[in-house]
């Protein structure tokens, strides 16, 4: 019952959006919490207090941590309570809960299977659905979507930038940069022919879905995680071959014009740009909030950036500054202090992943937590240039995958019926 509620949570992480734009009529973001608060009562229920133990890890302690200094942003004036309410739940709460419950319920490489085939399945069902938006036209619920203000950033000189089900394309595009390579990854791994050429393809049309979706930034999920995985493969032939691959790509990129006529592919090049007006207006908004934050050490308050801070706190001054980062927006919510608290906190995750991921000796296995860890690495880095990290299902993907890595020794030593072979 509590996989099954589990399995079901990381499910709707991908659909409710689709709900709320197709049917309507109710906030389904709601039901995630209902998702997390039954889970915890049938834990409650059903786990024998000696289980608890398995909350005896580093990842535990990290994300209560910065649980704790979120809730201690409620006496920052700089935030009204409300704002403070509704972003406290994708900044902290939501991935501590998660991150819990996936101590607390996964066991086994079964599960670790499973979250593997869901994660990659929906993912490819919203690829699906994304070429079907450009290529056909969009559902009704995505239409509205578009007509009533979203047009402004996904309509860009006539060309439609797809976003699926997803809140907005630049999660769409990262999710599936995230996903495609962590698909890829597995396809090279020792499963048998059908199942690497079910990877494969899945991985294509994943990239596919990432390219179509105009985001420019995933395109450095996609670099840093491919990186990763060649340094965590620790094979010499691999190494040179695939960082020859990876650094071609990138030349070709900066320094030709190939495939300028693909509007996808010329958008993608502007990533690289370094003149890109776009990438300027973004260091000219972080010159202003350093002269901003430079006497605010603790932030202005959860919620007083972004959708929640033209929310509830419109009358505020960064309010009025749009985040386009995570790192910004974490920066501008937290200051300096708890910025410098989260990025320490996750280098030091990723350290600690690629440390348990070196040292596995069943290959099986092996590629599977190189094809996590590099996901996460990408997904990390991504969030530099958009808010994806604290987004769905990119928050339910990346907490569980922590938790996954953390639990290799656990997966090692449980025997179990293969599923993904």
């Amino acid at each position: 019952m509590r996989r099954i509620l589990l399995f079901l949570l990381l499910a709707y992480s991908f659909l409710f959006g689709i709900l709320g734009r197709e049917v309507g009529g109710f906030q389904y973001g709601l039901l995630f919490e209902g998702f997390i608060l039954v889970s915890w009562l049938a834990i409650i229920v059903k786990t024998p207090k000696e289980d608890y133990s398995q909350l005896n890890s580093d990842l535990f302690y990290l994300f209560l941590i910065w649980f704790l200094i979120s809730v201690l942003q409620v006496v920052n004036p700089g935030s009204s309570v409300l704002g403070w309410l509704a972003e406290i739940r994708t900044a902290a709460f939501y991935p501590f809960m998660i991150v819990c419950l996936g101590l607390l319920i996964l066991r086994d490489q079964r599960d670790l299977d499973l979250f593997l085939i869901l994660v990659i399945g929906l993912s490819t069902l919203a690829s699906v659905n994304g070429i079907k938006q450009l290529y056909l036209g969009p559902w009704p619920g995505e239409q509205r979507f578009l007509n009533e203000g979203g047009y402004i950033t996904h309509i860009l000189w006539g060309q439609l930038r797809v976003f699926s089900f997803y809140s907005d394309a630049g999660q769409f595009g990262a999710s599936q940069a995230h996903v495609g390579l962590m698909s890829i990854i597995l396809a090279l791994g020792r499963f048998n022919r059908n199942t690497r050429l079910l990877l494969c393809g899945c991985g294509i049309v994943l990239l596919y879905g990432m390219l179509i979706s105009g985001t420019r930034g995933a395109l450095f999920a996609l670099i840093i995680g491919v990186f990763t995985a060649i340094i965590l493969s620790k094979n010499l032939k691999v190494l040179l071959l695939g960082g020859m691959l990876a650094c071609g790509f990138l030349f070709i990129l900066k320094f030709t014009y190939i495939g300028n006529g693909n509007y996808q592919i010329y958008r993608l090049r502007t990533a690289v740009n370094p003149e890109d007006p776009s990438l300027n207006l973004r260091f000219n908004t972080q010159k202003m909030l350093r002269e901003y934050m430079s006497n605010r050490p603790f932030g202005g308050g959860l919620g007083v950036i972004g959708h929640n801070g033209s929310l509830y706190n419109s009358d505020r001054f960064l309010s009025k500054v749009p985040p386009d980062s995570y790192y910004v927006k974490v920066w501008a919510m937290y200051g300096i202090v708890g910025f410098t608290i989260w990025l320490c906190m996750m280098l030091y995750i990723l350290g600690k992943c690629c440390g348990i991921v070196w040292n596995i000796k069943d290959p099986l296995l092996k590629v599977k937590m190189i094809a996590l860890t590099s996901g996460f690495a990408g997904i990390l880095v991504c969030s530099y240039g958009n808010e994806v990290i604290n987004n769905m299902p990119s928050l339910v993907i990346i907490a569980l995958s922590l938790v996954l890595v953390f639990m290799t020794k656990r997966l090692d030593e449980i025997p179990y019926k293969k599923m993904l072979v």
